[in-house]
């Protein structure tokens, strides 16, 4: 099967290394890229924990201290998995989504503890916040990067789709299926797989008309792979 990534650069790489190992070949469109914000050294002083809801997060993070000794409490384990790359030591993973990791949160830490840091894109809703706060945490909020979107698919891409040598494409969050639902006007879609990561993500596609849309049993890129078996 070939599998069309729309995930940023860095994170695609190691999806199409993932996808070859399970058989699979794969083609690479970005719809979104990330640039990171330069900036002074971010003080964490105070600060119990990092809440991380995404890897570029975590790099981003690693850019601006070189601290690795505050614990990282991640939304899922591709976030955990970077951190721990990036030499962090303390790091769990709530295996799920924004409300996941808010209740593990709860679990894990308590208030008096000290503040929590979510290091997030600009993009980034307040959920995660707005929970713990709830719960009386002081939750400090630092934006560190932004995604930008594309405003089309590559040419080869589209010639692609329209000789019906792409047979699925994995999108791994609303935004990036919002993206290529306006990229995608006019292609035939009608013999690709949508694989999403989530029901959002799936009801982002809903004009367009694949031959399935495929939603993973967990919001997690394992999950959202197994879609493939």
């Amino acid at each position: 099967m070939r599998v069309l990534i729309t995930r940023p650069e860095e994170d695609a790489a190691k999806i199409a290394a993932l996808l070859k190992e399970r058989g699979h070949e794969s083609v690479i469109a970005p719809l979104l890229a990330v640039r990171f914000q330069d900036g002074p050294e971010i003080s964490l002083d105070g600060v119990h924990a990092v809440l991380a809801t995404s890897a570029n997060g975590v790099r981003a993070l690693a850019r601006r201290t070189p601290r690795r000794d505050v614990p990282v409490y991640a939304v899922g384990p591709q976030t955990e998995e970077e951190a721990r790359a990036l030499g962090f030591r303390n790091v769990r993973n709530a295996d799920g989504d924004s409300r996941t990791l808010a209740a593990a949160v709860v679990q894990w830490a308590s208030p008096e503890k000290g503040a929590l840091l979510h290091v997030k894109g600009a993009e980034a809703d307040g959920t995660l916040a707005t929970l713990l706060k709830a719960q009386g945490f002081d939750v400090r909020t630092s934006v560190l990067y932004e995604v930008a979107a594309t405003d089309a698919l590559p040419e080869d891409i589209r010639t692609m789709f329209t000789s019906h040598e792409i047979n699925a494409a994995l999108f791994f969050s609303a935004r990036s299926a919002e993206v290529f639902r306006a990229c995608a006007q006019g292609l035939d879609l009608s013999p690709v797989i949508a694989l999403c990561i989530s029901e959002s993500t799936a009801s982002a596609l809903a004009s367009l008309s694949f031959r399935k849309v495929r939603i993973a049993s967990a919001p997690n890129q394992s999950a959202l792979l197994a879609c493939l078996d």
